[in-house]
């Protein structure tokens, strides 16, 4: 049914308030079953299954951040002039800031049990919830392959280490066809792993985190004891200073190392949701996501010092590195390493997200596994081994303005969330059309609105130098090009400030409610 108003909200308190675990589970029957908007996937998670703990959100993070792309980080942080301190500093730092944002989305999963798309609602609307569910989608789709190819060449290399010959076999597409097997086999095996559910991914990282972690440790052992010790990168002074070269390379990397988990800050209820209580999330993001990555920050710039030791240059891929070495043990330990590291992050990064945003879109038509599935083929269609070919155009721009899109609908979930509504949802109005946050046929004109208007402020800027990427050389608005460098936090703040201001008061209460769902 078309309307031009809103309908009014329903009088009275939110249904079904916290009890004193502070979580909310659903009554029986308070959804009808054939709702458009309903399927097994997207209802909150019962409370009895609300069992991750501390150490599950953890292993999780360790599982994420425990992969090449983030061991790549410092390597490129380096290159732009960095010392090996400026770099840890940087990707620390990143990652403390994009942790808030983190925990405050994070909030609602133990709470009210619902995925990314379904809180979505409460700010967009339950037809306008789709506009970012699909950003991020897309944006996870084309992470999926890419990490897929990723994983795919470290096993094809590794194995060309062991079976001779392995890299000169016959081509198909311009690649030998043993690539594309392990390429295939790869892909396949991500989406066995995802197919059986979210508690075999909570079984898989609890096993996969600690593993990474021995591996990325024997690594350096191992370096270390062929080189001597480590001494030649860390006594590299930095090109830049601490002084006025330092801050215009510092702050738009500040901003690509907030980006590369940008995607986690909205769609970390999809985890969060199967959390015992937020004592757990909060803890477990708290220890998992910053001291991992710092630490991984730190143990990539040590094995990469040893091996310049070692072998005259630093090589900062780790398969490359574990290439070099004739140990046949060796070798197969650093190939099921980088399996299970690239397995752990890709799934639960990549995967999970996109199959909530799927099934958000057609509840009747796409459940959680199917949407698994539609991700694995968007992933490959998008020819990943094409992307990673031209890094400047579709990695470090794409990067950009990614944080920057991803930052704006952030602002407006939290927002909306936390400023407007008090953390007080009404936990059957997300599934019903006519409810509270049905709004204009479905759409909450102000979170577009801002959605709009942030987006342009944080990537409206965006500028490529002359030959190495799509945009012009003074930006696509030129006044706009000064805020470019800081696309994730302009996003965020503009959108956060302008949806508030829209809003207004909120017309929830927080009068608790009586029954079964309050528990």
């Amino acid at each position: 049914m078309t309307s031009t108003v809103p309908p009014p909200p329903p009088q009275g308190p939110i249904p079904g308030a916290p009890g004193p675990t502070g979580r909310v589970g659903l009554d029986p029957g308070a959804v009808p079953a054939d709702n458009r908007f309903v399927n097994a996937d997207l209802l909150p998670v019962p409370l009895e299954r609300r069992r991750w703990t501390t150490y599950n959100f953890a292993a999780l993070w360790v599982g994420m951040a425990h992969n090449i792309p983030s061991w790549l980080l410092a390597s490129g942080l380096v290159a732009l002039g960095m010392d090996w301190k400026q770099a840890v500093f940087t990707i620390a730092l990143a990652n403390l800031i994009v942790l808030g944002p983190m925990l405050l989305t994070g909030h609602a999963g133990p709470k009210y049990g619902i995925p990314f798309p379904v809180l979505a609602r409460a700010s967009f609307g339950l037809r306008g919830a789709n506009l970012p569910a699909l950003i991020r989608a897309a944006v996870a789709c084309a992470w999926f392959g890419i990490q897929t190819w990723i994983g795919g060449v470290g096993i094809f290399t590794l194995l060309g280490k062991i079976f001779g010959g392995w890299a000169k076999a016959s081509e198909i597409g311009g690649q030998p066809w043993t690539l594309w097997l392990c390429f295939v086999l790869f892909w396949a095996l991500e989406l066995a792993i995802i197919y059986r559910g979210m508690d075999a991914l909570r079984r898989f990282e609890n096993w996969a985190a600690p593993f990474v972690i021995v591996g990325a440790v024997v690594l350096l052992v191992w370096i270390a004891v062929k080189a001597g010790g480590f001494g030649p990168l860390l006594d590299q002074p930095s090109k830049l200073g601490w002084g006025r070269e330092f801050w215009p390379v510092f702050f738009p990397s500040l901003m690509g190392m907030i980006a590369f988990w940008a995607t986690l800050s909205l769609n970390i209820p999809d985890f969060t949701r199967f959390g015992a209580g937020q004592r757990a999330q909060v803890r477990g993001q708290a220890l998992g996501l910053p001291t991992t990555m710092t630490f991984f920050a730190l143990l990539s710039v040590l094995v990469t010092s040893g091996s310049q030791a070692v072998y005259g240059e630093a090589i900062w891929d780790p398969v490359q590195l574990v290439a070099r070495t004739d140990n046949v043990f060796g070798l197969l330990f650093g190939l099921v390493t980088v399996l299970v590291a690239t397995v752990s992050v890709n799934i639960a990064a990549n995967v999970v997200s996109p199959a909530y945003d799927l099934a958000n879109l057609a509840p009747r038509l796409i459940s959680f596994r199917t949407g698994a599935l539609i991700t694995g083929v968007v992933g490959v269609v998008i020819m990943p081994w094409k992307l990673t070919e031209t890094p400047e155009l579709y990695i470090f721009t794409w990067l950009g303005l990614v944080g920057g899109l991803l930052g704006t609908v952030a602002g407006i979930l939290i927002a909306d969330y936390w400023i407007v509504r008090r953390t007080v949802l009404d936990l059957p109005d997300l599934y019903r059309p006519g409810g509270r946050y049905w709004y204009v046929n479905g759409w909450n004109w102000r979170a577009v609105l801002a959605f709009a208007v942030g987006g342009v402020l944080a990537i409206g800027g965006s500028h490529s130098a002359p030959g190495e990427g799509p945009f012009p050389a003074d930006g696509i608005v030129p006044f706009l090009k000064p805020l470019a460098d800081y696309g994730w936090a302009v996003g965020l703040a503009s959108s956060l400030l302008l949806y508030a201001a829209l809003s207004g008061r909120s017309d929830v209460t927080p009068e608790p409610a009586s029954g079964p769902a309050a528990r």
